[in-house]
Order: C-alpha cells, then structure tokens, then sequence
C-alpha cells in the first residue's frame, strides 16, 4: 500500500519548462536589479549626499539605518496578514508566508537597532538608552524572535504555527505603536522625515534623493530575499511530508 503523501509529491506532473524559466529569469532580474540599486546607494551614502554640518559623517548611517525599517515594517505586516489567513483557513502557504517573513524581518530589525546604536554612540554618547521608541522596538524584536522560537519548542509544527500565529497577529499593535511613539510621549529620539513641527531634517534635496534610493534599494532587497526563503520553505516542507510518508511505509506496508 503506497502512501497518499507520498505518491502526491512523486507522482505530481512536472512543471512547465518554460513556466519555471520564467520564474528563473524573473528571480535573476530582481536579483541584478537589487544589487545594482544596492551599490548605487552605498555611492549615493558615502559620496553623493553632503556631511550634515551638525552631526558630521557618522550622520551618513542614517540612511541606512533608516532604510531598514521599511523592510521591516512590511515584513512584520506580512507576518500578521499570513498569521490571520492561516488561523482562518489553514493553509500551509500562509504559514509559509508567515514564517518566511518573520525570519527576513527579525534580520532587518536587527541591523536597524545595530546602525541605531552605531549612530547613538557619538551623539548621544551611550550606545543605548530607553527611549519610547527604542523600547518598543526591542520589544517588537522580542516578539517576533518568540515567534520563530515558538515553532522549535512546540510539541508538533501544527502547535507551533497556531501559536506563534496567534503571536505575529498581537504584534503589529506594537507596529502601530512605534510609528506613533515620537508624537506621543517625549523622548529623545529624533522625528526625522516629519517633526513635530511639520518640517524635516532633510533640507538639502540631495539628503532627500539618498533616502529615497536607500529605502527602495532596501526594500526591494527584502522582496527578494522572501522569494528565496518563500521557495526553499516549500521544498522544505516537501521534504518533510516525504520523509514522514516513508517513515510510516513499513507500517502501512504490514497493514
């Protein structure tokens, strides 16, 4: 007696050739399109863009340390979009989705309060201070880093994605509440792109167009690198649905 899972998987039809080097082709586009948009960033950060006349050059990790957070926003966003479809329809997609997310956004969550750091220590003169936004976004990098953890420590995966489901679904209150803490409560983070005044600290243009470049060039880094993931988790799942189709084998066979 073979195995439903397995002769799902063995027995499927192969994919279009030329389906799957469209697919190819479009992943290789976006990955030359990123890098090159990477690297004209880097040229815009350390020569284009002027050295802020207050601040002084660590002023140019900035852009960089702002461009992690468009990603990162956006990911934890898609985190708690695939946590809600997948607890109302069950779809190992969304799980994917989920899961493929949390991971790329946990990343740029981290080099974001790492460049923050880097650019507070000669400013502020302490690498760290508890600030409300910095708060919050420890706290955010806290909640999503239980988010992955949770799927290692649960007694089965089905266990670990509800929960940590449930989890990415709660935490984009804390998403809503970073982007609100510079206006609400004082602290001394400063308000950028928008204060609360209504004026930026960008004023030279060329400061402008740095930002710009730097936040699609991240953007679309991420885009990419969750295709990728999004790819190598289904052949992941794959091949787990197939070594349990054989584990039980021996069993059904006996039956």
């Amino acid at each position: 007696m073979s195995d439903p899972v397995l002769a799902r998987h063995t027995e499927s039809p192969s994919p279009d050739p030329a389906d799957a080097t469209q697919g190819n082709t479009a992943e290789t586009v976006l990955g030359v399109t990123t890098g090159a948009l990477v690297l004209a960033a880097m040229y815009a950060v350390f020569v284009y863009v002027p050295t802020d006349s207050f601040q002084g050059p660590v002023q140019r990790i900035f852009y960089i340390h702002m461009a992690m957070w468009l990603p990162t926003f956006s990911a934890f966003a898609l985190v708690a979009i695939a946590s809600l479809m997948y607890l109302w329809r069950r779809g190992p997609g969304w799980d994917r989705l989920g899961r493929s997310s949390a991971e790329i956004g946990l990343l740029f969550c981290t080099l974001g309060l790492a460049t923050g750091s880097i650019w507070a220590r000669p400013i502020w003169g302490t690498w760290w201070t508890w600030d409300p936004r910095l708060t919050l976004t420890l706290v955010l990098w806290m909640i999503y880093a239980t988010y992955l953890l949770l799927r290692t420590l649960s007694a089965t995966p089905e266990q670990g994605a509800v929960l940590s489901a449930i989890l990415g679904l709660s935490g984009v209150i804390d998403l809503y509440l970073i982007n609100r803490a510079v206006y609400w409560w004082r602290g001394i983070h400063p308000a950028v792109i928008a204060n609360r005044e209504g004026g930026s600290g960008l004023a030279d243009p060329r400061m402008q167009v740095t930002l710009v470049i730097c936040l699609v060039s991240f953007f679309l880094l991420f885009v990419w690198l969750l295709v990728l993931r999004m790819r190598t988790a289904r052949l992941q799942d794959i091949l787990e649905e197939c070594r349990e189709a054989l584990a039980r084998g021996p069993r059904a066979a006996r039956v």
